[in-house]
């Protein structure tokens, strides 16, 4: 019996979002290859054939660095960026293959990825204005404004790896020791397989602690292994749609890893709103992506987010309150008159900040967003909300 054929569409190794078609430059230089970008900031060269790798990646140097050849070849490894490569792939159909032979035709194209660091990025942006909007070189979504945080002190690669064990990693956890956790994710991956085990807790405030833990453990490990804190969103969104697993304390922790690293995770926001129909994922649903329109509200803005306008009137005041913080972090007018409502609202409801629970009410929650909404000109007020399917 023939095997069958498994293909996948390409992904970017440091954000696990699907990414376009790479295309040929509008101004070819010393450009051979098709270039893209992905919505992290990740640059990539193809080269359909496999055999000119090398050239490829010296494309890919020049593109991330803003066309600035004595730029990209200064750049250090791991200290001004990270690399990744998917093998297998056929730029035809723009799909990843699991074997280099597809029905008589070789398929050996290779995806080469850079991603800058930090202060590479900044300085790349400004090299001749924005590389992208003056030089309209890869037409692709223009870089979201993000804050990176600063990469992470590269690990002593004469040290003794640490190995995790469950016990301890959940006294870590539970110590709140962010920089032990770290150095054990660097090491063994399945440090966060055991924080992920501690969400299960039956007591709902050390849920969203825990959370919150490994939110900001992923916020750091993602500096120099995105892929890791990929994979653990994907492992946890799964685990979201099997019907005999429990929910508790997913969303929450799916909501700390995109709001602190919107710049990679940012598009993995969207897949929440699957859940918001569900009694025991709405609140949560609503809480992460508040969490995430505090600092990034245009990542919201694009995102179908007019599915959840109904529940800034629901008759639970967790659901109302969550909503109504939600809108008014997005300066959501469309929503304006309702919120006005409940600013007299006196409903109590908690609402979990840096993992600690704060109580509050719907009015409150409705002055505070009322505030922000006030505080923006006509000039500065975003366009109308996404209408897309959710």
């Amino acid at each position: 019996m023939k095997k069958p054929v498994i293909k996948t569409r390409p992904w970017c190794p440091f954000c696990g979002q699907d990414i376009g078609r790479p295309l040929e430059p509008v101004h070819r230089k010393m450009d051979e290859f098709n270039l893209g970008e992905c919505p992290c900031g990740a640059i990539y060269t193809s080269d359909p054939t496999g055999f000119n790798v090398g050239a490829a990646i010296v494309e890919c140097m020049v593109a991330a660095a803003g066309d600035n050849i004595d730029l990209a070849f200064d750049m250090d490894p791991d200290e001004d960026y990270q690399d990744a490569r998917l093998d297998n792939y056929d730029e035809q159909d723009h799909y990843v293959y699991e074997l280099a032979n597809v029905d008589g035709r070789k398929v050996r194209g290779v995806l080469y990825f850079i991603r800058l660091n930090k202060d590479l990025a900044e300085l790349s942006k400004n090299i001749e204005g924005h590389r992208i909007k003056k030089s309209k070189k890869i037409s692709q979504n223009a870089i979201r404004s993000f804050e990176v945080p600063n990469l992470e002190p590269k690990p002593d690669p004469k040290r003794q790896l640490k190995k995790a064990k469950k016990r301890e990693i959940q006294k870590l956890t539970k110590e709140m020791d962010i920089d032990t956790l770290v150095d054990f994710a660097m090491d063994d991956s399945k440090t966060l397989r055991f924080m992920q085990r501690m969400l299960y807790d039956p007591l709902e405030e050390k849920r969203w602690l825990y959370a919150h833990a490994i939110g900001q453990v992923c916020s750091r490990v993602s500096t120099r292994k995105p892929g890791m804190v990929s994979d653990l969103l994907h492992r946890m969104y799964e685990s979201c749609t099997d019907s005999a697993a429990s929910h508790w304390g997913i969303i929450e922790a799916i909501g700390s890893i995109i709001s602190a690293r919107a710049d990679l995770f940012g598009a993995f926001a969207r897949h929440l709103l699957m859940y918001r129909g569900v009694p025991e994922t709405r609140v949560p649903v609503l809480w992460a992506l508040g969490t995430l329109a505090e600092t990034h509200p245009q990542v919201i803005r694009e995102m179908p987010i007019y599915s959840v306008f109904e529940f800034v009137n629901h008759q639970d005041p967790a659901t109302r309150g969550h909503a109504i913080r939600l809108f008014g972090r997005i300066n959501a007018m469309e929503v304006r008159q309702d919120i006005d409502t409940w600013l007299v609202d006196d409903e109590e409801l908690i609402v979990y900040n840096h993992g600690l629970p704060q109580q509050t009410t719907v009015a409150k929650l409705a002055q505070e967003a009322v505030t922000i909404m006030g505080t923006l000109s006509e000039d500065t007020k975003p366009a109308p909300l996404t209408l897309g399917n959710a």
